[in-house]
């Protein structure tokens, strides 16, 4: 499943999660969640070649987040609509992830 995804880094150089890792993220480590039936999903800024977010959904079934990058970033109006485009998918590590990310 994170086969693209681990291609196209060096994990001796950038702290990002591998998706090796058999750590759980349980309910405990994620804020104002009741229980680890309720839907993931994280919404990360991303600083990179230009600023964007990128939102990740959690799938059961494959047990990776889904990525989609917004370029414009997310709205608080529902009716605006905003570009999604479909990135490779990321490990569960992601939920918590933050830090920098060399080139």
């Amino acid at each position: 499943m994170l086969k693209e995804y681990n291609n196209k880094r060096n994990f001796r150089f950038t702290p990002e999660p591998s998706g090796n890792s058999v750590k759980e993220i349980n309910s405990k480590d994620i804020p104002n969640i009741n229980s680890i039936d309720d839907p993931r999903f994280v919404i990360q800024k991303h600083d990179a070649t230009h600023l964007h977010y990128d939102f990740r959904l959690e799938s059961k079934r494959n047990g990776v987040l889904t990525s989609w990058a917004v370029p414009k970033g997310p709205s608080l109006d529902p009716k605006v609509k905003r570009l999604a485009i479909l990135t490779e998918d990321h490990p569960i590590d992601y939920l918590l992830f933050e830090g920098y990310i060399p080139k």
